[in-house]
């Protein structure tokens, strides 16, 4: 087989931009870049098909692997038994697999909470409650109650197993369409994710993705493998794997910055456990009120919460775009503006990532980090230096209650490999893992930063 015959096309479809990478899925090389407009208005195979054809000098890709957070991703509702115990594991899960969490129920659903819940228009229903050989009750009234609403989501059922049956059974007397997976918390202080991670792709592959009107029947559901978070975190675990080290990443938006790390609990952290929900040591948050377009007013909100004030020219810069979301910084006094907000939204979204989600709990254990890396089109896209400056922000924030990391090396994945990383991961191994030694090559110095 020559080397041209083994090339994969990795496309991520987002809401704003089509962006691909053309892969040799022996060596993992990088045969070229491209990017276009996503053609929502129209079908978002034009866009597909246009990145395809500007990489079509580099040879013609023998698979086509995609990931899609066009027409708003995959949105997702959680139905849970306790606020701050499968409802809150239920809605970590859903974020580690790539949904946004639209809506969160806890207890018994009454009349009013399934109408709070389809007027959040949920793609997908996320069913928890209870650990395993508990207390159902309450699960299976949410499922009944779910099965008799006038909804149209598909449900995933991932609470206490002993109930799955009946569930099923409830779930199933009604026509829902449903796929049943492991509790997310098995037993108190652990969470499970990996089975319902899958049942919420498989759910948003075989129901959503098709079903948003996105493309006329073009094979668009089946390019389709996940939704863009649920890859780019499957390929910050395979980028941990081959650094051999916790890694944090930060993608900061135009509309949302994510914060994705892979932790190896080490000491206590691996064989106490404090929490009674437990740390999901793959994780993913999402801060809504955090990004460079349509939320950068909200940066500047939660400066001013966090007592990290904004000068006035960079709050005046922040209310300009995000009422004009199309505009372009094209002067370096914008360009400084861009900066300050960058740096602004990544350190305040790692600090939420960091702090522990209640009083009871530990921060994340974020101080063995060993590699931090930046993206987002802000990044991507800034004058030399200042992606850098902007992480070394986030390493050196000793104000947000965890543990800045010790000895970390930052980067920014400037070609925007990550998602194609973890599309890659399953099908080819080895190819993803030299894909992710790319996202951290050429080596940039360590950054050291006193406990």
């Amino acid at each position: 087989m020559s080397s041209a015959s083994a090339r994969a096309l990795c496309v991520d479809v987002g809401s704003t931009f089509t962006k691909a990478v053309l892969v040799d899925t022996t060596t993992g090389a990088v045969h070229g870049t491209a990017s276009h407009p996503t053609t929502v208005s129209t079908d978002v195979m034009d866009g597909v098909d246009a990145v395809r054809a500007a990489l079509a000098g580099a040879s013609e890709p023998t698979a086509v692997l995609a990931c899609s957070s066009a027409g708003g991703g995959l949105r997702l509702a959680v139905v849970g038994y306790e606020r701050e115990v499968t409802a809150e594991a239920g809605q970590r899960v859903g974020l580690s697999a790539g949904a946004k969490v639209v809506h969160v129920a806890s207890g018994a659903m009454t009349g009013g909470d399934v109408t709070a819940l389809r007027a959040a228009s949920p793609d997908l229903v996320l069913l928890v409650g209870g650990t395993d050989g508990g207390n159902a009750r309450v699960l299976l009234h949410n499922a009944q109650r779910l099965a008799r609403a006038r909804l149209t989501a598909p449900i995933v059922v991932a609470g206490n197993t002993d109930a799955a049956d009946e569930v099923a059974a409830l779930l199933a007397s009604t026509g829902r369409r449903f796929v049943v997976a492991d509790n997310v918390l098995p037993r108190i202080g652990v969470v499970a994710p990996e089975s319902a991670r899958a049942a919420i792709r498989e759910a948003f592959l075989t129901h959503v993705i098709g079903g948003k009107g996105l493309s006329r029947g073009r094979g668009f559901a089946e390019l389709v493998q996940a939704p863009t978070p649920d890859a780019v975190l499957r390929g910050v675990e395979v980028l941990a794997e081959v650094v051999g080290g916790d890694v944090l990443v930060v993608d900061v938006g135009g509309a949302t910055t994510d914060v994705y790390s892979v932790i190896t609990p080490q000491g206590e952290d691996a064989s106490i456990q404090r929490e009674v929900v437990g740390t999901l040591w793959h994780a993913r948050t999402v801060e809504a009120d955090l990004g460079m377009r349509w939320s950068a007013q909200g940066v500047v909100e939660a400066c001013a919460r966090e007592r990290r004030g904004l000068d006035d020219a960079t709050a005046e810069y922040a209310a300009r775009v995000a009422t004009d979301t199309a505009h372009l910084a094209g002067s370096p006094q914008e360009w400084l503006a861009e900066e300050e907000i960058a740096s602004a939204a990544a350190v305040l979204a790692v600090r939420r990532h960091g702090r522990p989600g209640h009083p009871s709990e530990r921060p994340r254990p974020l101080a063995e980090v060993t590699v931090l890396v930046g993206s987002g089109g802000v990044l991507r896209h800034a004058p030399r230096g200042v992606g850098d400056r902007v992480l070394e922000q986030v390493l050196g924030d000793h104000g947000g209650g965890w543990r800045v990391p010790v000895a970390a090396r930052a980067g920014v994945d400037t070609a925007y490999l990550l998602f194609a990383v973890g599309l890659l991961a399953d099908q080819h191994p080895e190819a993803a893992a030299a894909l992710a030694a790319q996202v951290v090559a050429p080596p940039v110095a360590t950054t050291r930063h006193p406990d």
